[in-house]
């Protein structure tokens, strides 16, 4: 038997806040498989893709993601990404790459000083900031971290470092100064902290920051990234898709990397 528990959004698909299935040494994903199949055809969708499972209260993505085989009597919780915009912070995996994701409170003492500071004291993370007026959403985040993580994977990062590649993508720029400039730091301004690195310290800097942790994506930042960008409601209205600024941002920050072999070829 497998007790799942249904946090936040996720009850309300299931009118349930827990869920029993009498199966064993089963993977994620058969689980999820399983329970889809039983869902009330009156009740919200659960979107399967922005979901974080924790296994007896480990995160799944830290071990085999959904491919983590589910033994008899291990509980299995079931977060959604934002419920609410109630989340301080996620935890997840790309490419086999865990990423901790926090948004910092903007004060006029908050400067790069702290940055530097933890990566003195956390020197098998990387961490870069973004200024929380350039992410959309979630989804928008995760993308432009996908992009990067490939980038580096394949060997073709706008920059030397994947955390500079990171700034730049969300700046939709090839300057490191620009991004640095627009997109980066700011005093009282809040901005969103992404480490990737060893998950075992990943509590350790919850703990050290949480005092300064505000609610995720909490702010619309929509009318800011069209104007910022100049894309227009014209633009918007050719994009056949349920998140055309989405996937505009997305894919001019996956194009950048053309400009950059553009430059190199006419050089």
């Amino acid at each position: 038997m497998i007790n799942i528990k249904l946090i936040g959004g996720a009850k309300k698909s299931f009118n349930s806040d827990e869920l029993k299935i009498d199966e064993s040494d089963i993977s994620i994903n058969k689980i999820l498989e399983l329970i889809l199949k039983t869902k009330p055809e009156n009740t919200s969708n659960i979107d399967v893709e922005n979901i974080l499972i924790a296994i007896n209260g480990c995160d799944s993505s830290a071990m085999d993601g959904k491919d983590t085989i589910v033994r008899d009597g291990d509980i299995l919780s079931i977060i959604p990404v934002i419920h609410g915009g109630a989340s301080k912070k996620l935890i997840f995996e790309i490419e086999k790459k865990q990423i901790q994701i926090l948004e910092i409170r903007g004060k006029k003492e908050i400067d790069i000083k702290l940055i530097d500071n933890l990566r003195k004291n956390y020197p098998k993370i990387k961490f870069q900031v973004i200024s929380s007026n350039f992410i959309l959403n979630y989804s928008h985040l995760k993308k432009i971290l996908s992009l990067s993580i490939n980038a580096e994977k394949n060997k073709i990062l706008l920059s030397n470092k994947i955390e500079t590649d990171i700034l730049m993508r969300f700046a939709l720029t090839l300057q490191i100064s620009n991004a640095i400039s627009s997109a980066g730091m700011k005093p009282s301004t809040n901005f969103i902290l992404i480490a990737i690195g060893n998950k075992s310290y990943f509590n350790s800097l919850y703990s050290e920051l949480s005092c300064s942790c505000v609610n995720l994506f909490s702010k619309n930042n929509e009318l800011f990234l069209k104007k910022c960008f100049n894309i227009s409601k014209k633009h918007i209205d050719t994009v056949y898709s349920k998140t055309p600024l989405e996937d505009i941002l997305v894919e001019k920050a996956s194009i950048l990397i053309w400009h950059t072999s553009l430059s190199l070829f006419k050089t």
